[in-house]
């Protein structure tokens, strides 16, 4: 089997703050959802995403297993140490050790926080509904610890050449923040390019978060080693995870 092949997050974190996105290299998965796919929403072979799960938990030794959610685009934040089975949320928060918070992603922005100290951690699933309704601003708050002190890392989404947007989910936005119209470029009638990332940093500037890195992916054009909704649909999901070491 080869190895596992992941991203990991260059950002000021505590070297006990552990984070990573994985790619869909590697897995047992076969068809459209070839690789690692970690989803098991998706139409995929079960036993092929169980075996994958436990692929990553043997080949990166996870401390537990993931606290997987269910994901819906919403802005319901949850502690991840009280999760026994998938729970409906978009966003984790933990300051318990050895703890895993997961998101699932094919697009959709994931985003990862800890704190200075790296005391409390958090994932976020951020797909255009999400952000716009304030799953990051959700989660931050949650997380009850001042701006100034927290770290931010945005992980591989469709970068900002490939997600076309119709007029309705610009106005969405712009209506709401009018900074975030330097995000949206025209593109053809009716339709903008969205830069996700961009979106993000502004709405994170916003409630004063200053230290953010990533940002710098397209899961649509990189097919080698990302799945992509936008590009395939019925495809299936990479895992961003974050965890401080007990």
């Amino acid at each position: 089997m080869t190895s596992i092949e992941c991203l990991y997050p260059d950002w000021p974190a505590p070297v006990h703050v552990k984070a990573f996105t994985t790619t869909r290299l590697a897995g047992f998965s076969r068809g459209s959802y070839a690789g690692l796919n970690l989803a098991s929403h998706v139409k995929d072979n079960r036993a092929d995403v169980d075996n994958n799960r436990q692929l990553v938990m043997d080949q990166l030794s996870l401390p537990a297993e993931p606290a997987w959610l269910n994901q819906v685009h919403g802005i319901e934040v949850v502690d991840a140490a009280r999760i026994t089975l998938p729970v409906t949320a978009d966003a984790s928060c933990t300051d318990q050790g050895g703890v895993i918070c997961a998101v699932l992603t094919a697009d959709c922005l994931p985003v990862l926080i800890c704190n200075d100290q790296g005391t409390k951690v958090a994932a976020i699933h951020a797909g255009w509904r999400g952000l716009q309704a304030g799953i990051i601003e959700a989660t931050v708050k949650f997380m009850q610890e001042p701006a100034e002190n927290l770290h931010v890392w945005l992980g591989p989404a469709i970068g900002p050449d490939a997600f076309e947007v119709g007029e309705e989910v610009r106005q969405a936005f712009v209506s709401e923040m009018p900074e975030t119209e330097s995000a949206f470029r025209f593109h053809r009638q009716g339709h903008y390019l969205a830069d996700i990332y961009q979106i993000a940093r502004i709405r994170l500037q916003k409630i004063n978060i200053s230290s953010v890195s990533g940002g710098n992916f397209c899961t649509y054009t990189d097919s080698a080693r990302f799945y992509s909704y936008r590009r395939d649909g019925d495809t299936g999901r990479m895992a961003t995870l974050i965890w401080m070491e007990a």
